[in-house]
């Protein structure tokens, strides 16, 4: 049973969600693509937006398919995922043409948010929430780790994907990149899709149905009604929040670590934040297991965070760019914030099975995750509204910076952080609170 829940449940998890992580690695190809297809590189971001919007929405609708056969849902992942990928090399390449050949068309870009955005969207969320179910199964006792097990891979792609994309990058082109990647997670998911399974005993719905003694009562609104509608909300609306804030920060983390003086240390600070964002998806999923109440992960989650906003901006960190104590002030908040943000997601599925059991849990895992698909199209936007609207551009060491709009960007995602850490002390206030 040992060796089975790692064959059949944690491989090909990990094989799932490191091929449809590397959605994270947009930021290393899309100036390229801008330039490449001769767009704007506002235009370009769409496409991941949009992609983070149909994980949420693809994940919160097609979660039935995941509750009656992960079999089916794990091959649609891959189709749409690995198709989503070869169309996006696809149009780059005929966006190129038309560019070098002064052809005037919106058909690349439209093309790649059909593909990048659309497509691969409802391919990450359907493998999203795919192995999510099947390893709580397998780790009955410790469903903290299992889910940790599979969303770090999630958080880890990115570190693991970047430099195999830079090297293919220098090495062919870009769409070539593309193509050439969508036959290798071909490869890795097709493998996980012939491996995954869940135990024996719930290999079949109805086997499943006679383990939880609910055949009739396997809905989501006879599982809503176990507690006040209210307790839900208030799960969707930390759940919201926490990526909001989580995609505030990280989307500006290159910026804020110019503005303290790092440039020379942009990329490694970046895989150590990458391995704070993976790590707290593991062992805040663990720290779950072992704590009486799952809710408390998210209250250190918010205080955590909160409290090393407050420091960066009681001791003005953000405005010195040669203090080491103060530089390491601002990296702590925003290894903090990583890890915060990687373990909320990792105890969102455990904390809603503790709450309100297993059945339906893919599609209630589903319907959260559309939090995340509305926060894919807030938390950058926030940022970029804060940081162009106050403050004042300036010039340090041939950067251009914004320390008080960055500022005042902690400021707010310190206020949300703390009105998310009040709304947990309410959410099952009655019962199992703590």
């Amino acid at each position: 049973m040992d060796k089975d829940k790692w064959l059949y449940g944690a491989i090909p998890a990990l094989l799932i969600h490191f091929s449809i992580g590397t959605v994270y690695c947009w930021s290393i190809f899309s100036n390229e693509i801008s330039k490449y297809i001769g767009v704007s590189n506002s235009l370009t971001e769409w496409a991941f937006s949009l992609a983070i919007f149909f994980l949420g929405m693809s994940a919160a609708f097609l979660g039935n398919i995941v509750e009656n056969n992960i079999h089916k849902s794990s091959l649609i992942s891959l189709i749409c995922f690995c198709s989503g990928m070869f169309f996006t090399g696809f149009f780059i390449y005929l966006g190129g043409y038309y560019n070098q050949n002064n052809i005037s068309s919106y058909l690349p870009i439209i093309g790649i948010y059909l593909s990048y955005g659309v497509i691969m969207g409802i391919g990450l969320g359907v493998g999203y929430i795919t192995p999510i179910k099947t390893l709580m199964l397998w780790f009955k006792e410790n469903k903290g780790l299992g889910t940790g097990i599979a969303v770090m891979g999630f958080g880890a792609a990115k570190a693991i994907a970047s430099p195999v994309m830079l090297y293919l990058m220098k090495k062919t082109n870009l769409y070539l990149m593309f193509i050439i990647l969508s036959f290798v997670y071909l490869i890795l998911m097709f493998i996980a899709h012939i491996l995954l399974k869940k135990p024996e005993i719930y290999e079949n719905n109805i086997n499943e149905n006679k383990v939880n003694n609910n055949v009739e009562n396997n809905t989501i609104s006879t599982v809503l009604k176990k507690y006040p509608l209210k307790d839900y909300i208030g799960i969707w609306i930390i759940f919201y929040l926490n990526i909001t804030c989580g995609l505030a920060l990280i989307s500006q983390e290159k910026m804020i670590v110019k503005c303290i003086g790092l440039v020379d240390f942009i990329g490694l600070i970046a895989i150590i934040s990458s391995i704070f964002n993976a790590g707290g998806r593991l062992f805040l999923s663990m720290l779950g297991d072992k704590l009486k109440y799952r809710k408390s992960v998210y209250k250190l989650i918010f205080l955590g965070s909160s409290i090393s906003l407050i420091l960066v901006i009681l001791t003005n960190a953000i405005y010195n760019d040669s203090n080491i104590l103060l530089q390491l002030i601002v990296l702590n908040s925003i290894f903090i914030i990583n890890a915060g943000y990687g373990g909320g997601f990792s105890n969102i599925a455990t904390l809603l099975s503790d709450y309100y059991g297993m059945n339906c849990i893919s599609r209630l895992h589903g319907i959260t995750l559309s939090a995340w698909a509305f926060a894919g199209l807030t938390g950058n936007q926030l940022a970029n509204f804060i940081i162009t609207n106050t403050g004042k551009f300036t010039n340090i060491d041939d950067n251009i910076v914004n320390q008080k709009g960055y500022n005042n960007l902690f400021a707010i995602l310190t206020i949300l952080y703390l009105f998310s850490l009040i709304i947990t002390q309410f959410i099952f206030k009655n019962k199992n609170s703590n």
